[in-house]
């Protein structure tokens, strides 16, 4: 795992953009693994970041990055609430539903549905993708409602990419990459 897999797959939410970004990752040493996601801790924790592995396999791991006070945020409104009860999850805070999404993943091989809700998706979206009703488009995510506010969304997803990519790659480190909030 490196630096440029954690900015090429997480860029909006160390800039603050989105709450969470999930990516699989590759690796060959769990302890090394394990070590990186540590030292990213370290280094980002003051900036309001954390990183952790959402499920292990023999080969490759999915890994969390997110904004916990930004997560505690997003879940406790009424409509992602609603939507987490559903699936049994205790909504007495994020680290809680974090905790649950982890043990659904270990013991399922597709993805729970309500992990949108994990990365800045819209609730009626997450929603909408539950109720198998026809999307209106797809980006980032299938988009069930809000059609033109999710474009704008997804393009400033991309771009947000794209810069925080060329600077990594000019030498600007992951720190100063990531805001503060």
């Amino acid at each position: 795992m490196s630096e440029e897999q954690v900015v090429r797959n997480c860029a909006p939410t160390l800039a603050g953009l989105k709450t969470g970004s999930l990516f699989a990752c590759p690796y060959e040493n769990r302890e090394d693994l394990l070590g990186f996601l540590r030292s990213l801790n370290r280094r980002l924790g003051k900036k309001g970041v954390r990183a952790v592995p959402l499920r292990i396999r023999q080969d490759r791991a999915l890994i969390y990055i997110y904004r916990p006070a930004r997560l505690e945020e997003d879940l406790s409104r009424a409509s992602c609430e609603a939507l987490l009860r559903e699936f049994g999850y205790d909504c007495r805070g994020g680290g809680r539903c974090l905790t649950k999404l982890a043990r659904r993943l270990k013991q399922q091989e597709d993805f729970p549905h309500e992990i949108g809700l994990f990365l800045s998706y819209p609730p009626e979206d997450v929603k909408g993708f539950l109720e198998h009703r026809p999307c209106k488009c797809v980006g980032c995510w299938k988009v069930y409602e809000n059609e033109e506010a999710a474009k704008k969304t997804f393009a400033r997803y991309k771009a947000c990419t794209r810069v925080y990519c060329r600077q990594l790659a000019s030498g600007i480190d992951i720190e100063r990459l990531t805001v503060a909030g």
